[in-house]
């Protein structure tokens, strides 16, 4: 947005106008916006094994519903991922896509096979409280730069990943 005069001194809001350049984005407009994307991919990609990691290593009286949960999220999060990455291709730019790479850039760190049932919601929500950081980070981005876009793709993100949140920190209350 860019405050201007009008002829009688009044100060008036205008929108930014976009070089109609791949999809109406400059590289530079995205450049700043694709690396909060792979940000976002990379942790999300760590959490997404963490979930595997966690499916399919819980023990304990909440196996059956930790096990389905852990598989739900995995599920949505495998989505979730291929949909970022996709956004970014968008771009024309190039996502993140090794081990090497998520697990230098994520925030999200992995975490043994071993971890208590208690232990592994606990990480998944501290992961979730990480997640909503660079998804809250993309949206802002997104919006300086009138890319409706890919802020409807994060914000459809945000919203299941809260819920996700409020779910697991019931089941923690018991």
């Amino acid at each position: 947005m860019e405050s201007v005069k009008t002829q009688n001194g009044q100060s008036e809001v205008k929108k930014k106008k976009k070089a109609f350049i791949n999809l109406g984005f400059s590289e530079l407009d995205t450049a700043e916006l694709v690396s909060s994307m792979n940000m976002l991919l990379a942790n999300y990609s760590v959490h997404y094994q963490k979930l595997r990691n966690y499916h399919w290593n819980v023990k304990g009286e909440d196996f059956f519903d930790l096990h389905e949960q852990f598989e739900k999220q995995y599920n949505y999060v495998r989505e979730a991922i291929d949909d970022l990455a996709e956004r970014i291709r968008v771009f024309g730019q190039t996502p993140y896509s090794t081990m090497e790479e998520f697990l230098k850039h994520s925030e999200i760190k992995e975490n043994g096979s071993l971890t208590p049932a208690p232990d592994m919601v606990h990480d998944i929500l501290d992961d979730y409280r990480i997640l909503l950081g660079h998804m809250n980070r993309v949206v802002e981005i997104a919006i300086d730069n009138g890319d409706l876009g890919t802020e409807d793709l994060i914000r459809s993100f945000i919203k299941t990943t809260e819920k996700n949140h409020w779910m697991f920190t019931a089941f923690m209350k018991r």
